[in-house]
């Protein structure tokens, strides 16, 4: 064990390595109730009896890919279903484009596959410098405002009104009380600086529910995992005649598998870079060596992620926590993954959790405004590379899906840019795309012109 993952060379030891991914695994096991409640609302009224199938394909991915990324790239990187990328599935590509819950994952597969390829094939870096750096930042900070939107509606927080479309909650509905009593633990978590903050406080609020009556304790504990959302791609949807992955080929979901591509590629980049600046694994140069090895697996997990059900499976910034702890290797992520997996035979209790959105309400305001951290980042002065990046952050709350956001901002940017007599600033891949969500966007006005 020590010739393998190189404990003295890297300056750690056996026991560090352990505690460092319990400790990880604390900071990011919220998504074991959060992720199967995001993506429960796809399945329409049924989406109760799914959080079970999706609590076991986000224990179980998250569990492997963990697995993989300690194994054969040793660093202390640990992955889940993402945040944000869940949102897209859900609410952007199921329910927005009106498609089964099977050619949604379908979408990721393909996305996980294309990455990949990129990968081994080194285009990574031309696909990084063809989008603009502050595009980048406001596809993290819009998709981070879309989540703390949905988990103000979730919780009761804010509902709808026909003249002013959103006004504050009910408060005399107890589940309003549920999130506050769940937000508020999760910032009294973090005050005292106890690892797992958010986990703790969804845990505080599913008691509050069970006082406050939301939500009932499950009739057992432990159950036999639940796969009825493995290979969703090679699943044939109801009234369809193809399998899943045969229905992605049409213009509205490749450009889907291209929007979430973005968010997941360079989500992972910026991850990596900060939690290995921590690790000390980035050189001077800003090179991470076995940089191909990490990037190989996280694509590999955004496809694994839509082969079980459980949405893009991604690199964590959690994986910093253990990193603090003394994590250096991969045994970190490595006794992450294993934890993740235990959780696999607890899917009642999960379900009590995640089929509740006032319990997980908090932890998805707290995360999407870790999310949007990055808008500092952005040079708020300078119009031609602000304005479109502002588009991008209030498209993707605003017009309730991320893939809008992005193209309203790539749109812009390249009409700024050009009317300022800037068309060389503009990568010859930027006009392509744009020009592909202006179709996009007049496509249903021009086929319901001809009928």
């Amino acid at each position: 064990m020590e010739k393998f993952f190189k404990f003295s060379e890297r300056g750690t030891t056996l026991k560090t390595e352990i505690l460092a991914g319990v400790v990880t695994f604390m900071t990011m096991a919220y998504i074991i109730f959060v992720n199967p409640g995001i993506l429960s609302a796809a399945f329409g009224d049924a989406g109760a009896e799914w959080i079970p199938a999706l609590a076991t394909a986000t224990a179980l991915g998250a569990a492997l890919m963990c697995l993989a990324m300690g194994l054969i790239a040793n660093r202390p990187l640990a992955l889940a279903s993402g945040m944000g990328l869940n949102a897209v599935v859900a609410f952007s590509i199921i329910l927005g484009a009106g498609v089964p819950w099977q050619v949604g994952m379908s979408v990721i597969f393909v996305e996980g596959i294309v990455i990949l390829l990129l990968v081994m094939t080194g285009l990574r870096e031309a696909i990084m410098n063809a989008i603009p750096i502050n595009l980048k930042r406001a596809i993290g900070v819009g998709i981070g405002l879309f989540i703390t939107f949905i988990g103000l509606v979730d919780g009761g927080l804010v509902t709808a009104n026909p003249a002013t479309l959103v006004q504050l909650g009910d408060f005399s509905n107890p589940a309003v009380w549920v999130t506050l009593i769940g937000l508020v633990a999760i910032f009294a978590f973090m005050a005292l600086k106890v690892k797992g903050d958010i986990l703790w406080g969804i845990l505080v609020a599913a008691v509050a529910a069970l006082i406050f009556k939301v939500t009932s304790l499950p009739t057992s504990i432990v159950a036999s995992p639940d796969f009825s959302t493995f290979f969703a791609p090679f699943q044939t949807p109801e009234g369809t005649d193809s399998i899943a992955l045969l229905q992605v080929f049409t213009p509205t979901l490749l450009l889907f598998v291209f929007a979430v591509m973005l968010t997941d590629f360079f989500d992972t980049m910026g991850t990596v870079l900060s939690v290995g600046e921590q690790a000390g694994f980035v050189g001077e140069d800003g090179k991470v060596p076995g940089i191909r090895n990490i990037l190989a697996v996280d694509s590999a997990a955004a496809a694994v992620g839509g082969l079980f059900g459980a949405s893009s499976i991604t690199t964590y910034i959690e994986s910093a926590a253990g990193v603090a702890e003394g994590g250096r290797t991969g045994l970190t992520s490595v006794v992450t993954g294993l934890l993740f997996a235990l959780t696999v035979f607890f899917t009642p209790v999960i379900a009590m959790i995640g089929g509740s959105t006032s319990i997980t309400a908090g932890a998805l305001i707290v995360v999407g405004f870790l999310m949007m951290t990055n808008i500092r980042e952005i040079p708020w002065d300078d119009f031609e590379n602000a304005f479109p990046a502002f588009l991008v952050i209030v498209g993707i709350p605003l017009t309730y899906n991320i893939s809008y956001g992005i193209g309203l901002g790539f749109i812009s940017f390249v009409l700024i840019k050009l009317l300022h007599g800037k068309a060389k600033d503009i990568h010859w891949l930027m006009y392509i795309v744009s020009v592909a969500f202006v179709v996009a966007f007049v496509l249903p006005s021009i086929q319901a012109a001809i009928g």
